[in-house]
């Protein structure tokens, strides 16, 4: 059974006997005999386990726990003394600590706790390898359990207490200051400050002055010194977004930035040292901005250390549902209103609808149907005409080309469902050929073909566009485009 051992005991002598007991056991020990030693050696390494003395030279032992529970709370805590108290041990057991020992105690007594906090750790590890296993719902602000979030949120958890920088790209709208709001949050700077800067939405000559910072003096309006985000965001993680979108000249400051936490402010001569967390984040294709000479190459190398890609909603499966009716639920209870779900014919349309503007588009049209309408139920007359008009089956739309003509007489037998409109001659050729298109059923347009085949291979997966898509040896995008536009021109 082996382990790593951090042994924090003042005693030369009694650490001695106590790392041979811990060898013993399989261990592989580390002693020291201060506070400060063992608080060095937890940021260079994580033992299993720590067991800790009470009494140390230059601090308690109590505050190193609480330290350790803060920063590594998986780390399984030992707590020794030889002025043991009730009211010690149970402060001890309360700020995370595993067991209380009282010196002197003997290799026996050692070898059942130690065995005793190992086991622990071992089935805490197989929960939770057990529970990161299962498919999530609801992740640190994202809704969906699609098989393509279920990927977004393992990387998430792998990268979350990693320093590496990280790329986030996707279309606007799916969630990329949520994705990197919550790495922050999962990782181990979760404390410290998460900055975001829309890098987009500063005019060039300011955006300097907002990562940096600047001195009083520096350009006119500056009539007192001013922190940047790299300062405010000092031990924690700096989001910048659409980062694109920023001026080369200052592309080539941020990367030596980066490379050396160090900066000057606008203005000023003294360097400022940081340690930040990088997350960048685009709405473009971020090599494509490389090749046009628009985005440094040196600096993508260096921010784009891990990418994260975010699905489109369209691309989410079941997804949308589960958004939509958790944002009617909030709205609702924002508004004061009383919904409580859709009807199926607003399942549908919400379902096939492909959602160009993503979550935020949904989030829109969700608060829209709550502020300017009432009931229990949202009906597939309250979602917005666009919505409505994409998805209206087959044959119920008319082409309003059509009614801008008569029809001849002689053809009027096969079109009884058109109205009949005074003549126009001019355009009488080019009616007939459209109404002979239809009147002609052993031809027709290659659209029509495709839609076909399409529509059958969909029905044939119930449903499933991807795994359709995945036959048809096309991709998922494609359908739901062709689908947008067929709803258009039926």
């Amino acid at each position: 059974m082996g382990f790593t051992a951090l042994l924090v005991e003042d005693s030369a002598s009694i650490g001695a006997i106590y790392s041979a007991y811990l060898h013993n056991e399989g261990a592989s020990v580390t002693h020291v005999q201060s506070g400060r030693e063992a608080l060095l050696e937890l940021t260079r390494w994580q033992p299993d386990l720590l067991i800790l003395d009470i009494q140390l030279p230059d601090m308690s032992g109590m505050d190193i726990l609480m330290a350790v529970q803060q920063r590594h709370p998986d780390i399984s805590t030992i707590m020794i003394t030889a002025h043991a108290s009730i009211d010690l041990a149970v402060d001890a057991m309360r700020a995370g600590a595993f067991d209380f020992l009282v010196k002197p105690f003997d290799a026996k007594r050692l070898s059942i706790t130690v065995r005793n906090a190992l086991k622990q750790r071992e089935l805490i590890n197989l929960v939770a390898n057990y529970e990161s296993s299962l498919p999530k719902h609801n992740y640190q602000g994202f809704i969906g359990e699609s098989l393509a979030m279920q990927a977004v949120y393992k990387t998430i958890d792998c990268v979350a207490s990693s320093k590496a920088s990280v790329f986030i790209v996707g279309e606007s709208g799916t969630g990329k200051e949520v994705c990197a709001q919550a790495i922050h949050n999962c990782g181990i700077r979760k404390s410290k400050p998460f900055v975001a800067l829309n890098c987009a939405a500063i005019p060039k000559e300011l955006i300097e002055s907002e990562i940096f910072g600047h001195v009083k003096g520096a350009f006119t309006g500056a009539t007192s010194n001013r922190n940047g985000a790299a300062t405010r965001a000092h031990g924690g993680t700096l989001f910048l977004d659409e980062i694109c979108e920023m001026d080369l000249d200052l592309q080539s400051k941020l990367l030596r930035f980066i490379q050396t936490g160090v900066f000057q402010r606008v203005g000023g001569s003294q360097e400022e040292c940081v340690d930040i967390r990088f997350i960048s984040a685009t709405n473009r294709q971020p090599w494509d901005e490389v090749s046009a000479g628009r985005f440094r190459e040196d600096l993508f190398y260096r921010l784009h250390v891990i990418p994260i890609e975010l699905p489109p909603l369209r691309l989410r499966n079941n997804d949308v549902f589960l958004i939509a009716q958790q944002l009617l639920i909030d709205y609702s209870k924002e508004e004061q209103k009383a919904f409580k779900g859709f009807d199926s014919d607003a399942v549908a349309m919400i379902n096939n609808y492909a959602w160009p503007g993503n979550v935020r588009m949904l989030q829109n049209v969700i608060r829209q149907i709550v502020v300017l309408n009432h009931g229990e139920l949202v009906t597939s007359a309250m979602l917005p005409m666009e919505i409505q008009q994409t998805n209206m089956a087959d044959g119920q739309k008319i082409n309003p080309y059509l009614l801008t003509y008569d029809i001849d007489a002689n053809l009027a037998p096969c079109c009884d469902m058109l109205p009949t409109l005074r003549p126009n001659d001019s355009d009488m050729k080019s009616t007939k050929a459209i109404v002979m298109s239809h009147i002609d059923k052993s031809i027709v347009p290659l659209w029509q073909s495709e839609k076909q085949i399409i529509e059958n291979a969909i029905a044939h997966c119930n449903g499933n566009i991807p795994k359709a898509a995945a036959l048809l040896d096309i991709s998922a995008s494609t359908i739901y485009r062709k689908r947008q536009s067929w709803g258009l021109v039926i």
